[in-house]
């Protein structure tokens, strides 16, 4: 039976050993992207996993990009114009409002957290099942850097290339709320186009594309990780899976604050 007193004095080493974890996890995190981004042995082999994670990675995440825009760009317009009755302020700043939301904050943060899910599962249970099988220790004893081999094209792939589905994310929601705008008549086309015209500043875009990079890169190098070091057979890969979610959305969100309050304060 515990007591109360020994419930004091073993808080204090749980956490010590919390902290203790979570310092040599970012450690053995470093060391990884270390061996991750050692010089490719063979270039061509590399262009074709490059290739391959780019289909596997940006092109299949397309659809889910895709359809999630094209129906909050509606919804934003719809709430936009809703909370807009005061005839003093012209309807047109329904079409500025929704640009400016999903160029800030939706098409690279809340994209992002979704291709947590959809992306980071996938590379960590990828690689996890590898770990696994002991497919990575084969290639180890061959001398391959398997790291170099399984990790470096993913991240390529993912931090160059997400900012397309950035773009993408932009086009495809402004477009799903002009359609809102033409089939409900909410406010005339004509304000919604003058709105999106409205005080335009190009630099946002460069904005949310560094984001989008910067997320993806965290998404695939940290989810590649947990994989990587995954042990305990088929749950274990499921539990890597889970803590790659969960740590990149919340990572997600934190350098969402530092990168808006270094760039745009």
């Amino acid at each position: 039976m515990v007591t109360g007193v020994e419930k004091y004095v073993t808080l204090p080493t749980k956490l010590y050993g919390m902290v203790r974890n979570f310092v040599e996890s970012i450690g053995r995190y470093f060391l990884f992207l270390k061996q991750v981004f050692r010089k490719p042995e063979k270039w061509k082999i590399f262009l074709k996993q490059f290739v391959l994670e780019t289909d596997k990675l940006i092109l299949s995440s397309i659809i889910i990009v895709g359809v999630i825009s094209i129906f909050i760009g509606g919804v934003l317009v719809i709430q936009t114009a809703s909370n807009l009755e005061n005839p003093l302020i012209d309807r047109m700043y329904v079409g500025y409002m929704v640009r400016e939301s999903l160029v800030l904050e939706f098409c690279s943060t809340m994209i992002a957290l979704i291709l947590a899910g959809k992306m980071g599962s996938n590379i960590s249970s990828e690689i996890g099942s590898m770990r696994i099988t002991e497919q990575i220790d084969a290639m180890d004893m061959m001398g391959v850097n398997s790291a170099g081999f399984l990790v470096l094209p993913k991240v390529v792939a993912a931090t160059v290339l997400s900012p397309f589905l950035m773009l993408l994310s932009f086009v495809l929601g402004i477009l799903g709320g002009y359609i809102v705008v033409s089939a409900t008549g909410i406010i005339a086309t004509a304000q919604y186009v003058t709105g999106l015209k409205f005080c335009y500043n190009g630099f946002y875009v460069f904005y949310s594309c560094f984001k989008m990079s910067l997320f993806c890169f965290l998404i695939s190098s940290i989810s590649a990780f947990n994989g990587y070091h995954a042990k305990g057979g088929s749950l274990g890969v499921g539990r890597s899976s889970t803590k790659s979610i969960i740590s990149t959305s919340i990572l997600i969100l934190m350098f969402d604050l530092i990168v808006t309050q270094l760039m745009l304060y």
